[in-house]
């Protein structure tokens, strides 16, 4: 199974972003949904879908804050999911 996390994306810099995920920055290569958006506007604040360090795709803010709070609910069931949430160090 492969589970993508949302996260917002803080700074640009090429195709490489710092987004947070949870108040954890992780460095997301944004290739697959390129660094502006279709009016040529940077995605600086935009939502994004992060698997194996890739922007998978766009997602709205209500989406993200969903799916976030759902993967919240099972890490107080499944702790490994922990891992995805808050990185490794914890």
């Amino acid at each position: 199974m492969c589970i993508g996390i949302p996260g917002q994306i803080s700074a640009i810099d090429g195709v490489q972003a710092k987004v947070d995920v949870c108040g954890i920055k992780r460095d997301v290569d944004l290739t697959l949904v390129g660094a502006v958006d279709e009016h040529g506007q940077s995605r600086i604040g935009q939502w994004v879908l992060v698997h194996v360090g890739f922007a998978m795709s766009i997602i709205d803010e209500d989406e993200a804050r969903d799916t976030l709070a759902a993967l919240e609910n099972m890490f107080e069931v499944e702790p490994d999911v922990g891992a995805l949430l808050y990185g490794e160090e914890r």
